[in-house]
């Protein structure tokens, strides 16, 4: 306890943990959509090619986050476009722009004069980097997620298990589709400093994934989403910082490890809820 204390008197650790909290919440929101709509590639995809973005904004000198948010907008966009005109070469056409959106920010860091930063961040984490002008970005969209969600709640949950019905019953499904990856690109943007571009995915989709087990409708999804994300980045946070490992690898590490266990007992609680029912049926 004294060691806790004692950590978070340095702002990079109170940084850190309010990172955490920003960060769960929106993964722990948008990660249940993306494990119900099984659309784990695209959104990878996103986050990949948001790496174009942080390369053009350190040529241009500006904050790699605005440039992220930009080119996950244009990435998710063109994306979507791509999967519904011609799904049958939907992941020829995303891998391609996954690459190219990496290359582009490679590029542009090589053609950055000077004094180059530490870049390898964005690629797979520092939470403890996360400056007091990233966490107002990361509230800002935090904001704007929850806003959205609030607004298209009904409409997400339509075309996330069917969205032949939601044709049918006049759901604008195009444009709510769009809305949802343009969700999934401002919370890959938060998480990047937190496990990096390349880890992006695991976090987004593991809570999820346990909370999907376990939970009974798509609110309280969300809800345990939200709390194991949360979780497991403060638990690999104080992991990493005792056992000096990198962080966003630690991170994942721990919400790996949670989510073999929760397939493992699955299967135990399936069996015992079965027995419950055949017991209260004789």
């Amino acid at each position: 306890m004294d060691t806790l204390i004692e950590l978070l008197q340095f702002e990079f650790m109170r940084n850190a943990l309010l990172a955490a909290l920003l960060v769960g919440l929106a993964s722990g929101i948008i990660g249940v959509f993306v494990v119900i709509k099984r659309i784990v590639f695209i959104s990878g995809g996103i986050a990949h090619t948001a790496y174009g973005g942080i390369g053009i904004a350190y040529f241009l000198g500006i904050n790699p986050l605005i440039g992220a948010i930009v080119f996950s907008l244009f990435a998710a966009f063109g994306m979507g476009a791509v999967q519904r005109k011609t799904a049958e070469r939907a992941d020829t056409v995303i891998g391609a722009m996954w690459a190219i959106g990496m290359a582009i920010g490679i590029i542009f860091v090589d053609l950055t004069p000077g004094y180059k930063e530490n870049l390898m961040s964005y690629l797979f984490g520092s939470i403890l980097t996360v400056s007091n002008t990233n966490l107002w970005i990361m509230l800002a969209l935090n904001l704007l997620i929850l806003l959205l969600v609030s607004l298209f709640y009904k409409e997400l949950l339509a075309i996330s298990f069917d969205e032949t019905f939601s044709t049918v019953q006049n759901v604008p499904v195009n444009a709510i589709y769009l809305i949802l990856l343009t969700l999934i690109g401002f919370t890959v943007v938060m998480m990047m400093q937190v496990v990096g571009l390349i880890m992006v995915i695991a976090l987004l989709t593991m809570p999820a994934a346990i909370a999907a087990q376990y939970a009974r409708g798509l609110k309280q999804m969300m809800i345990w989403g939200t709390v194991l994300s949360v979780l497991f980045t403060v638990i690999g946070l104080f992991l990493s910082n005792y056992l000096n490992l990198t962080s966003g690898a630690t991170i994942i590490i721990v919400a790996g490890a949670v989510y073999l266990v929760s397939l493992g007992i699955r299967p135990f609680f399936q069996r015992t809820s079965m027995v419950q029912v055949a017991s209260e049926s004789a």
